[in-house]
């Protein structure tokens, strides 16, 4: 691609999950010209019979400009490609998508860190897709209430301006709003993250723990994001911003939210995997619980709260002791 990024037009979601869909939504109401990829056959068809993701996004409709694609190479020809699937899939879809490639932008719109390697997804693009410049797309944003209009504000983070300058026009529409920044490490880390937090928001609230607790775990739980996002070389005031504050409140205080849901259900005394095999979407504060523990102790960043959550999805038995762990930790200064 030039260094003057021309404008967006043609935009491909890679995932008809309910985040997918919405994106797809959103970037064809601000006037682009939008394929949506869908992995399996049954449900592009289904897809394309209804207008509606009723597994996902039931309730909004599919404007039948938006094209149903199952076809990775036909989907990659675009101006940028949106990834909104689960975030443990992204290297597949990096070295599967790496020779079809031709010159479009990536937009990472998953929110996670990788198991095994404790990789962000950022690193995963460069490491596997180094000819797609990268964008991170992340904040306080339900799919269901973006879809419907409702008014939504993202942060879109990467080194290149007139990239991310190109990628807010072209997605900004009504109610919803692109900010930009110049910090993706930071917006990532806090994005995958704040699902972790949030898990264990949800675990307080169904312990009975009380709404004092729940402030104290999202102040508590921002500081060790912080001190992992400056790690990583992300920017405290990223921290304070959309992707940050904003994406933990919404997230930590709404059942609304899969993480929150799924913390709360565990307080309750339900097992993880009665919970998991109940639901059809993917909690992915379960999986980076564990891949945050690993990167965070391989460059020695305190996470005491994320550790937490770590062992309890492990064994859930360990609630009560982990609880008094964290009350039981040393008295210390707030900064």
């Amino acid at each position: 691609m030039s260094m003057q990024q021309p404008p967006i037009q043609r935009v491909s979601v890679i995932g008809a999950g309910a985040w997918g869909t919405a994106l797809a939504i959103l970037a064809q109401r601000g006037g682009c010209d939008v394929t949506l990829w869908v992995r399996r056959a049954e449900q592009a068809a289904e897809l394309e019979a209804t207008r509606e993701n009723a597994a996902y996004l039931p309730g909004v409709p599919l404007d039948p400009k938006i094209r149903i694609e199952t076809d990775l190479g036909r989907a990659l020809v675009a101006d940028a490609v949106l990834y909104a699937q689960p975030a443990q899939h992204f290297r597949a879809f990096c070295r599967k998508a790496a020779p079809l490639w031709k010159d479009a932008a990536l937009v990472i719109a998953a929110k996670g860190i990788e198991c095994e390697t404790g990789a962000l997804l950022n690193e995963i693009a460069a490491q596997e897709l180094s000819a797609a410049p990268t964008v991170i797309l992340s904040g306080p944003s339900f799919a269901a209430e973006a879809a419907r209009g409702l008014p939504t504000a993202v942060a879109l983070a990467g080194d290149r301006a007139d990239l991310v300058a190109a990628l807010m026009t072209a997605l900004a529409h009504g109610a919803f709003r692109p900010y930009g920044s110049d910090d993706p490490t930071g917006v990532e880390v806090a994005g995958a993250i704040k699902n972790v937090l949030s898990i264990a928001c949800g675990i307080v609230v169904g312990r009975g723990l009380g709404e004092n607790a729940r402030a104290a775990l999202i102040t508590r739980g921002l500081a060790e994001v912080t001190r992992l996002a400056l790690a990583k070389g992300g920017r405290t005031e990223t921290l304070m911003g959309l992707a940050g504050i904003g994406d933990l409140i919404l997230t930590a205080t709404s059942l609304k939210s899969r993480n929150t849901s799924l913390g709360h259900d565990l307080g309750q005394g339900k097992p993880l995997a009665a919970i998991l095999a109940s639901r059809r979407s993917i909690a992915e504060g379960v999986t980076t619980a564990a891949a945050v523990s690993t990167l965070a102790r391989s460059i020695g960043v305190d996470m005491p709260i994320s550790f937490a959550v770590n062992r309890i999805l492990k064994d859930a038995s360990s609630i009560d002791e982990e609880i008094r762990g964290l009350l039981s930790r040393p008295l210390k200064h707030e900064s």
